[in-house]
């Protein structure tokens, strides 16, 4: 029996993903002096206002411009007009970041570097298949193509809708068939910010012409329904129209809801912190398995305890689609991959400053050499196991 299945996105502008950004941002300037430090930085925005706060912990010498790397990115994502009610040069900025806790840091700083631990206790979840050349589920896909494509219109040709605010959202619906495999796009809904002195019916059509028709192959539109800004209006938007906190959108920064989400964010943590780096690992694995042909999908989970350097669980589901037991796939990953977090901080190249640009259209899926975990260096290794059915 046929089925439908929808996940959503929110552009970079949306309040959510401004603090995403902000509180990456100080990550990766905290990183670019000093690559061992501990980060957990919180952002939270409205009217005017943007408030940074949490526990950093970094060597002596190091000196970082917080209101600087909150406005350079406020004025990168094109929030630049006083009228948005919420602009990089005049919000107030309140910075009340402090040191790491003493007690966290006795369980992750150890004498041996192989013997670091856990920044916390957590249960982690990666996901790959092979509905979509990226190796994701189709919804998310096209769903972060389509608010993607919005911010390259605005950004880099504004004369093609030179209405466009930054905030924005996208929803996709996919519809299945009885093999689980995607037929058709079934239902887009795309919401974006514009300014005042514009029709809807202008904005719908330039939507469905030059947003989801440029992104979303032809053959899958077939008897699509199209809602585009459906109340009626979007003119107030941004941390003006809805306050915005760091970490309120884990679903859109994974698989759209496919798989599952163990529960932690990731913006403005250090790799450490494993809700973030063992996330990344487990993205990793699965994808290497489904590219390796041991399977067409492929879950990972995997479980750590604070202050412990190995997950205290390794799990993976492949769906009936595995060529070996998911058992069997397990004990490969268990005897192949180091998880410690030293191990996956090393193989992924985590302590470099590239976090800002994870922050929007997923962290997952996306083709950026600096992305390591979307890398098939594990292939070959994974390969042989096809052998010893």
């Amino acid at each position: 029996m046929s089925y439908l299945f929808t996940s959503e996105s929110v552009s970079e502008g949306h309040p959510d993903k401004v603090c995403d950004a902000i509180s990456d941002g100080v990550l990766d300037a905290v990183l670019a002096q000093d690559p061992m430090a501990r980060v957990a930085c919180e952002t939270f925005a409205t009217t005017g206002l943007v408030v940074i706060g949490g526990e950093i912990t970094h060597k002596e010498g190091v000196v970082v411009d917080y209101l600087k790397v909150v406005r350079d990115t406020i004025r990168k994502i094109g929030y630049t007009k006083a009228e948005y009610k919420f602009d990089s040069e005049s919000c107030g900025i309140l910075n009340t970041i402090h040191a790491q806790s003493g007690d966290i840091a006795m369980g992750v700083v150890k004498k041996k570097p192989e013997e670091q631990g856990a920044g916390d206790q957590g249960i982690m979840f990666g996901f790959a298949c092979d509905q979509t050349p990226e190796l994701m589920p189709m919804p998310i896909v096209y769903a972060h193509k389509i608010v993607k494509r919005l911010a390259d219109i605005r950004k880099k040709n504004p004369k093609l809708m030179p209405y466009l605010r930054p905030d924005a959202k996208s929803q996709v619906t996919i519809e299945y068939d009885d093999n689980n495999k995607p037929v058709r796009v079934d239902t887009v809904v795309v919401s974006t910010q514009h300014d005042a002195n514009v029709s809807q019916a202008k904005i719908k059509a330039d939507i469905i012409q030059h947003v989801v028709k440029a992104v979303i192959p032809a053959k899958l539109l077939v008897r699509t329904k199209y809602h585009v800004n459906p109340t009626g209006r979007f003119v107030i938007g941004g941390p003006h129209g809805d306050s915005g906190l760091t970490g309120r959108k884990i679903i859109v920064d994974t698989y759209g809801g496919w798989a599952p989400h163990g529960g932690g964010a990731f913006s403005g943590k250090d790799p450490s912190k494993v809700d973030r780096s063992a996330t990344y690992a487990a993205r990793h694995i699965a994808k290497n398995i489904v590219k390796a042909g041991l399977a067409k999908e492929c879950l990972v989970q995997l479980a750590y305890a604070i202050g412990v350097a190995q997950p205290v669980s390794i799990f993976i589901e492949t769906r009936g689609t595995g060529k070996i037991s998911d058992k069997a796939l397990s004990e490969m990953v268990a005897k192949e991959v180091d998880l410690t977090p030293k191990g996956i901080i090393e193989r992924l190249k985590l302590r470099r400053p590239i976090y800002q640009k994870t922050t929007a259209y997923g962290h997952f899926g996306r083709n950026d050499k600096d992305f390591a975990w979307e890398h098939f260096d594990l292939v070959p290794v994974f390969k042989k196991y096809l052998v010893k059915k």
